[in-house]
């Protein structure tokens, strides 16, 4: 039956390949288990049922990608969405985290429009080769800072921004000797090398006392999620405010989703000589049913992981991944405690190999043209630097439009890019605003 459904022949993967793969892919994206609740509870939300909520929304949104696109591509509560939501909308502009989640909602809904029509498809299609080599470079670069953030080897300086962290730290050491383990064991192509290393370096860090042993027990209820399902508020929603909320949400989860697609698409090897893939459609699809019901159980908008990237290092390919990690999400509800003992040194390595594995694409780029080079280039460097994957995706298109326009090049930039370009300004403007 799975070969049926997630035609594994096909896709050159084994069940056993695909099960550890998914596993990967949970170990690396479950910190959101703790730090969505965290953020989202600033806005009072209730932080138990919020617990219940992320999960959930996990389940759902790696389900929808496992079944519809047939993608080993993992959904979840979006980093930086939540922020939004929780310190812009609420805490910044005074509304409801019940306005915010309505927000979500309708975003949601839009994102379904937009995708049956085809629109999220054309501009995927439209986005030029350039930079569709160019974001998967980029993620790998932002990837990479997470796994040395995470492991400690990097840390936050007030007058570098960024500076080496202290030798002295023992996180830097449990992440030093996963990474070497992992490499060792990906280099001598051991099966679930990635698994093996997470594991090893949380023994270690258990060794050092970094890592502490559930107590009271590994298996326990979920909490109650009622304090936070379906609390919509619809008496704001024909505002300046709730428009610009929704557009901004629409336009980080959307290039957001865009550039992760794209990433980890180029990574499984399904991408034509375009840079996009047949299945683009129904993924984007899957991602709109992801964020409509995550706001319905009562969590920010829901989209795609880049972490998903490390279950495909790991030799990931079909739907059947992300069925293993939605199952992983299922029992991090029963067995928080386990899950959550997990340090983030010990899945840094992966991050940071992951990394390693995406900037590849690279060498696609064409450097002897400035008006491809520079767009490419500034794609790249933005993630990383703006922490922003989408941010990244926007300095590029508009140095691509400015380039090719001052250039001459019309005919390379199509009516889609134009359309793009404006409503780019448009949020460019709508934030300065904000700032003012």
């Amino acid at each position: 039956m799975l070969e049926k459904i997630f035609k594994l022949k096909q896709n050159n993967t084994t069940v056993r390949t695909e099960l550890v793969a998914g596993v990967i892919t949970f170990l690396t994206m479950s910190y959101i288990l703790v730090v969505n609740p965290n953020i989202l509870s600033a806005a009072g939300m209730d932080k138990s049922a919020l617990f219940t909520a992320t999960a959930l929304a996990s389940v759902l949104g790696t389900l929808f990608m496992a079944f519809i696109p047939n993608l080993p591509i993992a959904q979840a509560p979006g980093m930086g969405l939540n922020s939004f939501f929780a310190f812009s909308v609420v805490l910044g502009l005074g509304y409801s985290w019940q306005m915010a989640l309505t927000a979500v909602f309708i975003e949601g809904i839009i994102f379904i429009l937009l995708t049956f029509f085809n629109v999220r498809e054309l501009i995927v299609k439209s986005i030029p080769s350039t930079i569709k080599y160019a974001i998967p470079v980029g993620i790998g670069l932002f990837i990479t800072l997470l796994g040395l953030q995470n492991a400690g080897l990097i840390v936050k300086d007030d007058n570098t921004m960024l500076t080496l962290g202290s030798m002295s730290d023992p996180h830097v050491w449990v992440a030093s000797l996963g990474l070497i383990l992992t490499a060792v064991l990906y280099f001598k192509n051991v099966h679930g090398s990635f698994l093996i290393g997470i594991v090893a370096a949380t023994i270690f860090g258990l060794i050092l006392g970094l890592v502490q042993m559930p107590t009271g027990g590994l298996v326990s209820l979920p909490p109650d999620i009622s304090p936070v399902f379906v609390k919509f508020e619809w008496s704001n929603i024909f505002t300046l405010d709730m428009l610009i909320i929704v557009f901004t949400f629409l336009f980080v989860n959307l290039f957001d989703t865009i550039g992760t697609l794209l990433g980890v698409a180029s990574k499984i090897g399904i991408t034509d000589k375009d840079g996009s893939f047949p299945q683009i459609k129904k993924a984007l699809f899957a991602d709109a049913l992801g964020t409509t019901f995550g706001a319905v159980l009562g969590t920010s908008t829901v989209t795609s992981y880049v972490e998903s990237a490390s279950g495909v290092a790991a030799g990931g390919k079909t739907g059947l991944t992300s069925l293993s990690t939605a199952m992983m999400f299922v029992l991090a509800l029963f067995l928080a405690p386990l899950f959550l003992m997990v340090p983030a040194s010990a899945t840094a390595p992966a991050l940071i190999l992951v990394g390693l594995f995406m900037i590849t694409s690279v060498v696609k780029i064409n450097f002897s043209d400035m008006t491809e080079a520079l767009p490419a280039f500034l794609t790249i460097v933005m993630m990383p630097f703006a922490f922003s994957i989408a941010q990244g995706i926007v300095f590029g298109m508009l140095s691509f439009v400015f380039l090719k326009a001052l250039s001459g090049k019309w005919k390379h930039i199509s009516i889609t890019m134009w359309v793009i370009f404006v409503l780019f300004v448009i949020k460019l403007v709508l934030d300065g605003m904000q700032v003012l």
